[in-house]
């Protein structure tokens, strides 16, 4: 006689269906927020020489599984770069960079002719 397991639930088989022809979009950044119960992933197309950031796709999630998600995805990087070698990520500028990278420095000479005086004494 084998012992009795608990109430354990039975593994639920899912026929994915495809359309036809699936469509594709392609995203070359992503905006995420979220709310209490929602995590809201806007998958946008951003491209050279439009200065338009245009939403493809919308994506909700409950918050687990947003966390599901980005196991798989981490399980799936790790896969792909295993066959393919490690993804290189761009240098991100610093935060510095982003908030004063517009400003250029003062090339004026005369603010400092003070100080080049002193230094001719």
């Amino acid at each position: 006689m084998q012992p009795t397991q608990p109430n354990q639930p039975k593994k639920r088989q899912l026929r994915l269906e495809l359309p036809k022809d699936p469509s594709a979009s392609y995203s070359n950044t992503v905006m995420i927020s979220h709310t209490p119960n929602e995590v809201i992933l806007d998958f946008i197309q951003i491209m050279p020489n439009d200065n338009r950031a245009r939403v493809q796709k919308r994506i909700v999630m409950t918050p687990t599984h947003a966390k599901l998600f980005l196991k798989a995805l981490e399980d799936n990087m790790q896969k792909f770069e295993d066959k393919h070698g490690e993804v290189e990520l761009p240098q991100r500028p610093s935060l510095a960079d982003q908030l004063f990278g517009s400003i250029k420095p003062n090339t004026d000479d005369t603010e400092d002719s003070d100080d080049a005086e002193e230094d001719d004494e």
